[in-house]
């Protein structure tokens, strides 16, 4: 299947998942499921499958891949296996991770933000009409709430966007890192309000210190004739990763980054977190 079946099949994927949106829970309600659900906080180590780890310190608590699936139906999305939480108690933010198996990734490419811009936004475009069609809700990509940058010392590409729902002009954001491993890349999304971005980002970045991948998955522990992935940094950024994740699942609520399927998908979960908390919109 070539890449841009590929991708087609992601976004319809993504539009059908959303299309039957579940009747939210009291708020009252949701919260106490939330707050049942088995936190681990420190000193407990947060193992993410046989590659990685969150050691937790201060206020952070992680869900494993049996509490986040539930805590994803909470989120009004389906069970998914094979993702991890992390959050603060407070819930002013929370961060999906799921790793993918696909290989080393290469780091040597130069990214061109505006370039990689101008893919996302055509790839917004097409999903939009798709959208139209079916009637669903129109968020479209404004622009980078952070420019793509990757740092060689943590082996971690991040970058954010901004996109506006036509229907009140309310503003979302999203926050997306992937960090470089032996066998493949671990992919996290942070779910934040945007007028909170900034603050949360910079805890968010506080927080990746308990985060190692375990002995032998390190990028720097690469060996000749290790599985080497398809694509580079750039497509990362654009959709190299999204099929992948889209197969893991994580795409549900949690994966915007690839057309506006998945665009308007995260909408959904700030909308859940609106709901519970009382984030304000934009």
């Amino acid at each position: 299947m070539n890449k841009a079946s590929v991708l087609g099949r992601v976004t319809l994927v993504l539009v059908v998942l959303l299309a039957a949106a579940p009747a939210w829970p009291q708020q009252d309600q949701l919260a106490q499921r939330i707050a049942a659900l088995p936190w681990q906080s420190y000193p407990s180590i947060g193992p993410m499958g046989s590659v990685a780890q969150f050691s937790l310190a201060g206020n952070l608590r992680f869900l494993d891949s049996a509490a986040t699936s539930r805590f994803l139906e909470l989120n009004g999305n389906p069970p998914r296996q094979n993702q991890y939480t992390l959050a603060p108690t407070s819930l002013d933010w929370f961060a999906i991770f799921v790793f993918d198996p696909s290989g080393y990734v290469r780091d040597d490419e130069q990214l061109d933000p505006n370039e990689l811009l101008k893919t996302l936004r055509q790839q917004n475009e097409n999903g939009i009409k798709e959208r139209q069609r079916l009637n669903l809700p129109i968020l479209r990509l404004s622009g980078w709430a952070v420019t793509p940058h990757y740092d060689v010392q943590t082996r971690r590409l991040e970058w954010g966007t901004r996109l506006i729902d036509d229907a009140d002009n309310s503003v979302t954001a999203n926050y997306l890192i992937r960090i470089l491993g032996r066998s493949g890349v671990m992919s996290g999304i942070l779910v934040s309000s945007p007028e909170e971005l900034d603050k949360n980002i910079e805890e968010f970045h506080t927080a990746l210190r308990g985060f190692k991948f375990v002995q032998g998955e390190s990028y720097s522990e690469y060996r000749q004739g290790d599985r080497v992935a398809e694509y580079g940094l750039a497509a990362l950024v654009v959709g190299g990763a999204a099929a992948a994740a889209a197969s893991s699942g994580i795409m549900k609520g949690l994966g915007k980054f690839l057309a506006v399927g998945a665009f308007a998908l995260i909408a959904a979960v700030g909308s859940f977190f609106k709901r519970l908390f009382g984030k304000k919109t934009s």
